[in-house]
């Protein structure tokens, strides 16, 4: 065995890696916002949850990938275990199909995919072919990596005997798959190296389907990583794919010989046999696990019980999960948008609570509204730091655009609380100068103030479901708070000139009015960022 062998065989083994992550991102960017919609999409059924899980993992080439959202979106409370669950078992299913591409003998299709891939990537007119281009690149590198394994493992043929203590122990070969996958972090290459081996002769089918099963099991060790420093509902979607993976193996082991019977009938070619091994394992596992979902994730949360202590904090970020800018930028993105919406009912709230402090004379409310404006200042630094950060990955177009729009919006966000802090300020100025409004200026205020709060609301509510209907109603209302703004400013300045109303007291009700006609600026600029949505999906459509 020589260096050059070793070299081959690593070589082999990289490319294959390299090439399923080639196509995974070109998948991911020609995807673009429906990846986006797809991920955020992940409720409902166990059975819808499936098969979302094994949509997301054919696109994004990594069933570990698909993994670590599970358990990210678990930990920020975007679905529940059961839901999480029920994803992780279509991401089993996902990732076979690599196993399934590599299985067919298409090497010369390769080679063209490779030459057609690289004159798009070089010449292509717009992203979308380069990424075409792309993705056929690293699907044909699939192959040359196959390739290269094959050759390397040819000096190993006049060495069988050191293959026979796998071949006559399928526990062994359990381990060894279990161990070889996390170590490499890629299931699929220990199935590309497992196929190749088995072709060459050196492993027997038994031997191979076994370290297939062994391979399953390595793969957890990514969801388990992602769970630490997680809360308990992150670790209890770790141990649920952990334990998931290792029954599966163990009940598949005991009708190992029957399972193989099986198999050998689907192909007379042994790395289909491989392939198709892989395959039926994961979705024989899904079908008996799917009905009784929810018992087995209560049976989780026993072995690993809820933490009281796990609430919501207001004062920390809630959905940007560090671990989404690697694992799915597109739900990383998804994520800043939900964090900006989040805060901004925590900004909406502030202003419900001026028009108590204002209207309703609930002056003890002030240092609340105070408080709360530091925590949205620092929320908004988080989400720009964050969004820095996910920019930095291969984000498509519309996601780039989506992700500027929704870092503006927290900016609005952030101003509309810094108007809320004005707000309560002219109320303790009031306060110390024992000022008063008329009750006619009270009664404007109150119209006033029910337009602002109902313009940022509709403005949440259409970011929330993505409804442009809604954001519509926060065009129509934005042109009623600026001609109020008006009329009450020239009303006010009337009574200041009868004498109707104090000097001191008419500065702060001007400074009012001017403060609440910028709130229904911010929440125009939010609901601009929904028509942004509308446009991205419009193109997509277009596409399809």
């Amino acid at each position: 065995m020589s260096i050059f062998d070793v070299m081959k065989l690593l070589g082999g083994v990289a490319l294959l890696i390299y090439g399923i992550k080639i196509m995974g991102d070109a998948l991911q960017d020609l995807a673009g916002d429906n990846l986006r919609k797809l991920i955020a999409s992940i409720t409902g059924t166990p059975l819808r949850g499936v098969a979302v899980g094994a949509l997301v993992t054919v696109i994004i080439q990594s069933s570990s990938a698909t993994t670590v959202m599970v358990v990210s979106f678990v930990h920020v409370g975007l679905m529940t275990l059961a839901q999480g669950f029920s994803v992780i078992m279509g991401a089993n299913i996902g990732t076979t199909i690599t196993a399934q591409l590599i299985a067919f003998s298409i090497k010369q299709y390769a080679i063209l995919a490779a030459i057609f891939g690289a004159l798009l990537t070089i010449v292509g007119k717009n992203r979308r072919q380069k990424q075409i281009g792309s993705g056929l690149v690293g699907f044909s590198l699939l192959f040359v990596g196959m390739d290269m394994m094959q050759d390397a493992m040819s000096f190993l043929q006049g060495q069988r005997a050191i293959f026979e203590s796998v071949n006559g122990h399928p526990v062994i070969g359990l381990l060894a798959g279990a161990g070889i996958t996390m170590l490499v972090q890629a299931s699929s290459a220990t199935v590309g190296l497992t196929m190749v081996m088995a072709e060459n002769g050196l492993l027997g089918l038994p031997s191979a389907i076994a370290i297939i099963l062994g391979d399953n099991i390595g793969t957890t060790i990514t969801a388990v990583v992602a769970s630490f420093g997680g809360n308990r509902s992150a670790k209890q979607a770790a141990a649920a794919h952990v334990l998931f993976n290792i029954i599966g193996a163990c009940l598949m082991m005991l009708i190992l010989p029957q399972y193989v019977s099986v198999i050998s009938l689907t192909s007379i070619h042994v790395a289909r046999q491989v392939a198709n091994a892989h395959s039926l394992f994961n979705i024989i596992s899904t079908c008996i696990f799917l009905p009784f979902t929810r018992p087995y994730t209560e049976f989780i949360k026993k072995i690993i019980p809820d933490n009281k202590a796990d609430i919501s904090n207001a004062q920390a970020a809630t959905f940007l999960n560090r671990n989404l800018i690697s694992a799915a930028p597109a739900a990383g993105v998804d994520a800043v948008r939900k964090e900006m919406v989040r805060i901004g009912w925590i900004a909406c709230d502030m202003l419900r609570t001026c028009y108590r402090i204002l209207l309703e004379k609930e002056t003890k409310l002030i240092q609340d509204v105070l408080l709360v404006e530091k925590t949205i200042d620092e929320l908004t630094h988080d989400i720009v730091s964050y969004s820095t950060e996910l920019g930095q990955t291969e984000l498509s177009g519309d996601l780039s655009l989506l992700l500027n729009s929704c870092t503006s919006g927290a900016g609005d966000i952030e101003r509309i609380g810094d108007h809320a802090e004005n707000l309560v300020e002219a109320a303790q100025y009031m306060l110390e100068k024992k000022q008063r409004f008329s009750n006619k200026a009270l009664e404007e205020f109150r119209e006033m103030f029910d337009l602002a709060i109902q313009a940022v609301e509709k403005a949440l509510m259409a970011l929330e479901s993505e409804n442009a209907a809604l954001s519509d109603d926060v065009f129509n209302i934005e042109p009623k708070i600026d001609h109020m703004e008006r009329v009450l400013r020239a009303r006010h300045i009337e009574r200041l000139n009868s004498g109707k109303c104090e000097p001191a007291a008419g500065i702060i009700f001007i400074d009012i009015l001017s403060n609440l006609e910028r709130v229904g600026d911010h929440a125009r600029n939010l609901a601009y960022i929904v028509k942004d949505i509308e446009r991205i999906h419009r193109k997509q459509r277009v596409k399809q």
